[in-house]
């Protein structure tokens, strides 16, 4: 995680453990982050924040529309 909060719901997110970028949807508990790709469908789940790296916070998304 970077910066002085973890990924949350609308963050752009790098996921060390997939490997690849994606948008957080959910979090189900403070426990599981759901996160969809950036640009194709589905979803995969996280049980791991601190492997998920904020590239864009969810601020700074509209700006990239």
């Amino acid at each position: 995680m970077t910066g002085e909060r973890g990924p949350w719901v609308g963050d752009l997110v790098h996921d060390e453990d997939a490997g690849r970028r994606g948008i957080v949807t959910d979090v189900r508990g403070r426990s599981v982050w759901v996160l969809r790709p950036e640009h194709e469908s589905g979803q995969w789940t996280s049980r791991q924040p601190q492997r998920l790296t904020v590239v864009t916070p969810h601020e700074h998304m509209r700006e990239r529309l």
